[in-house]
């Protein structure tokens, strides 16, 4: 059982954790041991409710395919259990930030100080590069 929060949890029978050989250095360690982890979660199969269902699906994450399944390869650490607890992690956050409310933006505008700064520094930019300008001469 994967806690989420309070109210929400998901059943382990859900969630499809898979040891597979890690990539990178390790020497001959690597080529032995399935040390690292591909966790699967299927959104839409899920026992969440409709509306957590929505949230997640509408986030933009390259983790999540098309078909509405969470793939999350955890290879960070040399052994299998903390590599299985670390994708649960990674879970677990993308659940919660697809569940917290984003603050709506303020429009703001820049103030008068602001504005006269930018284009003093302009005109100065300006008669900068003028100077340095190819001088022809008068005859």
């Amino acid at each position: 059982m994967l806690d989420i929060s309070s109210q929400l949890s998901i059943p382990e029978n859900e969630i499809r954790c898979e040891a597979i050989r890690a990539q990178g250095a390790g020497g001959q360690n690597v080529n032995k041991v399935s040390s690292a982890i591909h966790l699967r979660f299927d959104i839409k199969n899920s026992s969440l409710p409709d509306v957590y269902k929505e949230k997640i699906l509408a986030l933009n994450d390259k983790r999540i395919s098309k078909d509405g399944i969470i793939v999350i390869k955890a290879q960070r650490f040399r052994s299998q259990e903390k590599n299985k607890e670390d994708a649960l992690n990674r879970l677990k956050s993308l659940i919660l930030k697809s569940l917290t409310k984003q603050k709506k933006r303020k429009p703001t505008r820049p103030s008068k100080g602001a504005k006269k700064k930018r284009m003093d520094y302009k005109t100065k930019h300006g008669s900068l590069k003028e100077l340095r300008r190819k001088v022809i001469p008068e005859e």
